[in-house]
């Protein structure tokens, strides 16, 4: 095997420790663009985000008396019945293309598309779930019809990750499953799943970060901007965190615009944290269980 002339090792080394510079810089610059940005929305929420903010309805007229209830809680019930929806479809899409389908063409067919639609903006989906759901369906822009758009938008990224998790399962697991004359169901169920759970959860939870800040969708199917109350039933009108933020935004008073707004941005970003800190929490917790 050839190797560098040692005039050119001089040059390799100064690449490298080049290249390594620029990437931390790069992830400094991150890091600080995001405590500039979190700085200035604290800044602009100090003295609006407080429990009466949460506990309140919005308001149309007084800045003082907005609150993020309704939007709270129909955030809440989109991300469970998002969760409902697209956990066992998804999981359940992975095992099939990974341990049952057959290595075909029609197998890399689906599989193309599904990264595909991995990459789609989400405000596609949004006109997709208006003509399926909400007219097709009869549905109307209730909270049902919400988070069946939201499932369409995270489905194929849980897929895809629940196969990442799969294939990084060792195959000797597999093997020596069927050596002691276990049945594929059997090694699916008993080793694979909790061999690769907790990748499969963190994708899991990282997909409904992202349906938890999407307000496109929730924009093309019609979903109410200002509500005074909150859902009772999967068909009742909604609003989410992300349309109540854009609402406040859109309107012209200043208080609305920065103040609110910047509190409403604040609740969200705790959310999506907690949604992230969960997601660790159970890699570390379920990944110690698992000796390879």
């Amino acid at each position: 095997m050839s190797s560098l002339p040692r005039n050119g090792r001089p040059y390799a080394k100064l690449a490298s420790q080049l290249f390594a510079y620029a990437c931390a810089a790069c992830a400094f610059s991150s890091v600080a663009i995001l405590v500039l940005l979190l700085s200035q929305m604290l800044r602009f929420a100090w003295g609006w985000l407080d429990w009466q903010f949460i506990t309140s309805f919005d308001s149309q007229l007084s800045p003082d008396k907005a609150g993020v209830r309704a939007a709270l809680v129909g955030s809440i019930y989109l991300i469970a019945l998002t969760t409902l929806f697209s956990v066992p479809i998804g999981v359940g899409s992975a095992i099939y293309l990974e341990e049952y389908a057959q290595r075909s063409r029609w197998r890399g067919i689906v599989q193309t598309n599904i990264a595909n639609l991995a990459g789609v903006p989400s405000i596609v989906y949004g006109i997709l779930g208006l003509g399926l759901f909400v007219r097709g369906m009869q549905m109307g822009a209730g909270v049902l019809a919400g988070a069946l758009t939201l499932t369409l938008v995270v489905l194929p990224i849980v897929i895809l990750a629940s196969q990442e998790a799969l294939r990084a399962v060792p195959s000797t697991i597999r093997q020596a499953s069927y050596a002691l004359g276990a049945t594929r169901w059997q090694t699916v169920w008993h080793q694979l799943l909790p061999a690769a759970l907790p990748g499969i959860m963190t994708g899991v939870i990282l997909a409904l970060s992202r349906a938890l800040g999407e307000a496109a969708p929730l924009v093309a199917i019609g979903a109410a901007g200002f509500v005074m109350f909150t859902p009772r039933g999967i068909n009742d009108s909604f609003t989410a965190l992300p349309l109540q933020i854009y609402n406040w935004t859109e309107n012209a008073n200043d208080d609305f615009r920065i103040h609110v707004a910047a509190a409403g941005i604040i609740v969200l970003m705790v959310m999506l944290i907690c949604l992230n800190a969960t997601a660790v929490f159970l890699r570390y917790r379920f990944g110690k269980r698992i000796h390879w």
